[in-house]
This record gives structure tokens, sequence and C-alpha cells, in this order.
């Protein structure tokens, strides 16, 4: 039982434990003294004198236990913290040594072992980053290759989840909704010829031809379906000749096929940590007032088994109905003349909702950016039902309440960069928070929070955080 609770809050029971066991024993003692002089005119000395004894006795102990929070506990949890992130999340860096001036020798030695394994580590690193640079340089161009030919091609699990998208799928599905990794095919195309094609693909394991619309019902395309081998779904091709494409957009290889053997479905609560696909958001907003201020722009990405989707983003700015103030824009620098023509919250809020489907919310004060959002919910037609991760309760998890939360405090200790150019922009901020989060899932998952659930419950001790933070 004890040993799930926090260093810090151990430490102080312990000293609760003292101060008790020192009031109970002042007190045996007293009772003792009074019977044994037999004076019951001296009842008001030895009462005055006891609890003269007990208030002295608890501040003592307050005082000592105030001392060796600050220079023990608090300074163990930074360097366990310290060394959890390097351990898993590549965090790089000399350790604080005047945080634990009180320690001894344990912050030298922690160091020193650290600084073995980063040996060790940058050598892998170094092959690893070779080996890694010939790959990129196969998948560009197999990209290039793919990207000339006039036919879409996507990969799908047996549940019907994207798993692989090539530059003419990508823009072909932008047609339709946001490409998405492990988002499923029905988010796209209608339902019934999919599953009719499948069936049969199914019983005679072999190529089907068959037409389907889109959801929205714009777009009409022809599509052939291959299997790919038993229990692994098929290869979903469809001819792009006629299609509305740029040929000069980006359009990139993205790709998980880890993805075929997962199922996203299931409770969020006992999904492992490693299967969730998590949008991280951000907002700019008129103002701090979520009641009456409105949202100017909207930023987000997608991370999916630990890493940043590269090319599913969302970054759209907003009208917000009402004039920006010139503080605010001062600060993430959208002017009125920028929102002018831009979609409004309710148009915006459906295309973010849809960005999340299936997926766990993640912002930094998730709160505050949600509170925006939910208050126009009605006149969006949805229900912001997503559940959601805070990084400002995954840092007070990981590196204790009493350390500083805010973005560029945790963005300093897991080495994350934001770019001058981009800080308090919406897509900026929701890339560094998707970065922090990227680095604290391994130090989660080392501490034995293996499921989305499992970190709920711990962040729920922290809530406080956030209601004093807002």
């Amino acid at each position: 039982m004890f040993t799930r609770l926090s260093l810090r809050l151990r430490v102080f029971l312990f000293f609760c434990l003292l101060a008790g066991g020192g009031v109970a024993i002042t007190a045996i003692s007293l009772m003792i003294g009074y019977q044994r002089a037999g004076n019951a005119d001296a009842l008001d000395g030895f009462v005055f004198a006891g609890m003269l004894s007990v208030f002295l006795m608890v501040a003592l102990v307050a005082g000592i236990w105030l001392l060796f929070d600050e220079h023990l506990a608090k300074p163990i949890e930074r360097i366990a913290a310290n060394m959890r992130a390097r351990a898993h999340a590549g965090v790089a860096g000399a350790m604080d040594a005047n945080t634990a001036r009180y320690l001894g020798d344990l912050a030298p030695a922690a160091e020193a072992v650290s600084g073995k394994l980063s040996d060790h580590a940058m050598t892998t690193a170094e092959q690893i980053a070779s080996e890694t640079a010939r790959l990129t340089t196969d998948k560009e161009w197999l990209t290039a290759l793919l990207n000339e030919i006039p036919v879409a091609m996507i990969i799908v699990n047996p549940e019907h989840r994207i798993v692989l998208y090539d530059g003419q799928a990508a823009a072909v599905l932008a047609q339709i909704a946001q490409p998405r990794l492990q988002a499923s095919l029905f988010d796209y195309l209608e339902q019934r010829p999919v599953e009719a094609a499948y069936r049969t693909l199914a019983r005679t394991g072999k190529e089907v031809g068959f037409s389907a619309q889109s959801v929205t019902g714009q777009q009409s395309y022809e599509l052939r379906m291959k299997p790919l081998g038993r229990g692994h779904g098929y290869l979903l091709t469809l001819d792009t000749s006629a299609a509305r494409i740029d040929p000069d957009d980006s359009r990139p290889l993205v790709y998980d096929f880890d993805l075929l053997d997962k199922s996203g479905d299931g409770a969020f609560e006992d999904r492992p940590l490693d299967a969730l696909c998590f949008v991280v958001f951000d907002t700019e907003t008129t103002g701090l007032l979520p009641h009456k201020d409105e949202i100017v722009q909207i930023g987000a990405v997608r991370v999916l088994r630990g890493r940043i989707v590269e090319g599913e983003v969302l970054d759209m700015l907003v009208d917000p109905g009402m004039p920006i103030p010139a503080a605010s824009t001062r600060v993430h620098r959208i002017s009125n003349a920028m929102v002018a023509g831009a979609p409004d919250i309710t148009e915006a809020g459906r295309a973010f909702h849809k960005f999340a489907t299936d997926a766990v919310i993640v912002a930094h004060n998730a709160p505050f950016d949600m509170a925006f959002l939910r208050r126009h919910a009605t006149d969006m037609g949805v229900e912001w039902s997503h559940p959601i991760l805070d990084t400002v309760l995954l840092s007070a998890v990981v590196f204790g309440a009493s350390e500083t939360h805010t973005l560029d405090a945790l963005c300093d200790r897991l080495g994350v960069t934001i770019p001058e150019a981009l800080r308090h922009t919406a897509l900026g901020d929701a890339r560094a928070t998707a970065e922090v989060l990227c680095a604290l899932l391994p130090m989660l998952q080392a501490r034995g929070m293996t499921t989305f659930g499992d970190v709920i419950a711990q962040t729920r001790r922290h809530g406080r955080l956030l209601e004093d933070l807002n």
C-alpha cells in the first residue's frame, strides 16, 4: 500500500507518526508524574506543561520535516525524474548539482551512470542514424515513384482501419476529410459496398472490383480490393487520373505496419498507451475568458504509437466574429485582416472534432482550450466526449507536484525546442506539446503505468493544479 505513495508523502507520514508518538509519550509521562505527585492542586500546572510540550514538539517535528522535505525528499524526486528522462526520453545535459547539494555523492554518482549510458546510447544512435538515412532515401525514392502513378493506394487492416496511404491517396482522402492513420475507412467511403466487397474477398481470396461513393456523396470512385494474406486486411486502389489533384502538392507516404495486427477498438481505459492515438492541440484566442472570448486559431497534430505522424496536421485560422484586441494580436500575431473570410468556430470546431475521431485529446491546460469548444458544441452539432489528457498533470505525475509545469519549463526539462517564430502559434505550441507527450509516455510506462486507465488514475491526484491554474 505505502509503496504506491510518493516519496514526499511517505516522508510526511513518517514525521506525522514521529510527532504523534512524541505527543503520546509526553502525555503519558505527565499523567504518570501527576499521579505520583498526589497533589490535586498541581493539575493546572501539569496541563499547561503538557500543552506547551505538545506545541513545541509539533513545531520542532514540523520544522525538521520542512528541512528534510526541501533538502532531501524534493532533490531525490528531481534526480529520479531526471534519470527517468535520460533513460526513457533521450534527454541530455548535465544534472543540476545545486539541486542535490545536500545529498552527498548521490548526484555525482547518478551523473556518472547517466554519462556512461549516454555514451553507449550515442554510439548506438549513430549506427541507427546511418541506417535510418539509407531507409529515408529509399522511402523518398519510393514516394516519388508512387506519386508518378495515377493510382491511389491504401492498405487497410481487417477492422477496416487505415494502415498506409500514399501521396495520391492522401490527396483523394483530403477531398473528403483529413487523412489519418488508424482512421476507419468508413470515415471516407460509404460502408455497405466496401463490406460487401470484403466479404467476397474473404470468400474467394481473389481481387474484387467495385464502386463506392464518398460519405459526403459528392464523389464516386471505382476501386479494386486485393488480399494481403489471411488475417492481414487488404490493399485498396483507385484510379485518380480524373481527380482534381495538384501535382505540386506535398503528399508523403504515411504508414505504420504494426496497425495491421492492432485493433483500435476496446474501452480507452483498458488500452495500452502504445496502442492509443493522441490528437494534441492548442488554440489562440481573443482573450483569456472562455465564457466571452473566442478562438482565432486551432492547431493540432496526431501522435500514434508514441511518435508524431508527419503530415497529419490541422492548422486553421478561425473568424471569431468579434474584433481581436491589439494586446492579443501582440501575443499571437493574428490580426483582424488575417481571419477575414476564415471559417467560423462552428465549421472549424466540426473539422477538429472529425480530426480527433477515436483519439485521446491532449493539451497543455486542457480545461482552458476545451471550454471554448464546449461552449459552441450545440451550434457545431457535436459532443466533446473524447477522453482527455493534460500535460500539466502528466508533468506533475512524472516530476512531482512541487515543480513548475508551464509548457516552457517542460520543454526545457525534456530538451524540446520551440522555434521563436512558432511560439504562441497554435500549431507551434501543439507540436511542442506533442513532443513533450512523446517524451513523457515512455517515462510513464517505465513507472508501471501501461494503460490509459493507469495514467488517468494518477493524474486525478493532481487535479487541484488545474483548478489553481485556471
